[in-house]
């Protein structure tokens, strides 16, 4: 990759500076990586971790449009974006929001700009940036709002099952009422569209989730199966699109259902989640669609009491930096013809 004389590095951005995105990105560079990417952070506190940690990294400073130069092991391109406070690992503190959200806005105008191929992001901390007076709910919307995005939508990619996601951050009794039609509809073009473009599923098959236990058994135990979800499985089929259900949850991730499937279609957060984390946490992906740019990002938060301390898991961050190139290779192959026109073929 790196002889390609177009080449441009993943942007990486290192996440809650008290978390442990730092220490994922001293331990990625600590390797041997076919994935070249350049971090995104404050120098001296990545090398206040690597000495508390016990890396010997050595940091290369870069910035666009100098060319990026192989990286050996125990050398770290970084991208400098200096901390507001001091940090501590463990310990929040929201005068550091504005650097968090600093990293991001860079790494967005970086891979807009076409200086970087892609994004990926290290874990935040919602709850300290909402402290500091930003309204935020999370990557995928704020994101959306940088690039122009209508509708972003969050995937989770694991090694045999794909799950993406009607509604994301939203306290449960608000689902319901952001359950309509059109969101479906939307929704599920935009999974369309993506799995074909930058997948290369060329028929992608939409499993979707009913809301209900039984999927409203009839509307015995709920009516929005009946009058939302399957009204708008039914106008998605009449248009080429190839989805499936309102399926009841307790039975759609057996094998003979997801069979039938290359991505499920859960109405909320934690309906579709803990059965892709319970048996693939650690490999799981977290990919956004429906963005300019291609985006991927750990399965996990920013494990406050492992920052630090060399016990933290790099295998979800190194998964997320492969699939980034990946769909960017993708990307650039011809189009299948099943994604030419705006509906399923």
């Amino acid at each position: 990759m790196g002889s390609d004389p177009n080449f441009r590095p993943v942007a990486l951005t290192s996440g809650e500076p008290a978390g442990i995105g730092p220490d994922l990105c001293l331990m990625l560079a600590s390797r041997e990586l076919s994935s070249r990417f350049v971090v995104l952070g404050d120098p001296d506190v990545l090398a206040a971790r690597a000495k508390q940690l016990g890396l010997r990294v050595e940091q290369r400073i870069w910035s666009p449009p100098a060319r990026l130069e192989p990286r050996p092991a125990g050398v770290l391109d970084v991208l400098p974006v200096r901390a507001s406070a001091p940090v501590v690992p463990g310990r929040l503190d929201s005068a550091n929001a504005a650097y968090v959200l600093e990293m991001l806005r860079e790494a967005v105008e970086l891979c807009t700009s076409g200086a970087c191929s892609a994004l990926v992001t290290a874990p935040v901390q919602k709850s300290v940036i909402a402290e500091s007076g930003v309204p935020f709910s999370g990557h995928t919307e704020l994101l959306a709002e940088l690039t122009g995005a209508e509708l972003p939508v969050m995937l989770l990619a694991g090694p045999k099952l794909r799950v993406a996601l009607l509604t994301t951050h939203l306290p449960l009794r608000g689902v319901p009422d952001a359950i309509t039609g059109d969101r479906i509809e939307r929704t599920v073009a935009v999974v369309h569209r993506d799995l074909s473009a930058r997948f290369r599923i060329a028929q992608p098959r939409i499993l979707v989730l009913g809301l209900n236990p039984h999927a409203g058994e009839g509307g015995t135990l709920g009516t929005e199966e009946r009058d939302v979800i399957a009204p708008a499985i039914r106008r998605l089929a009449e248009r080429g699109y190839r989805v499936l259900g309102p399926v009841s949850a307790d039975t759609a991730f057996t094998p003979v259902s997801l069979a039938r499937c290359d991505v499920v279609l859960a109405m909320y957060h934690d309906q579709g989640l803990p059965v892709l984390k319970a048996s693939s946490f650690g490999e799981i992906v977290n990919v956004t669609l429906g963005l300019p740019i291609v985006r991927t990002s750990v399965d996990h938060g920013t494990a406050l009491d492992l920052a630090g301390t060399g016990l933290a898991r790099v295998e979800s961050l190194g998964a997320a930096l492969r699939l980034a190139d990946e769909l960017v290779r993708r990307s650039r192959s011809e189009p299948l013809e099943a994604a030419d026109a705006g509906g399923a073929r």
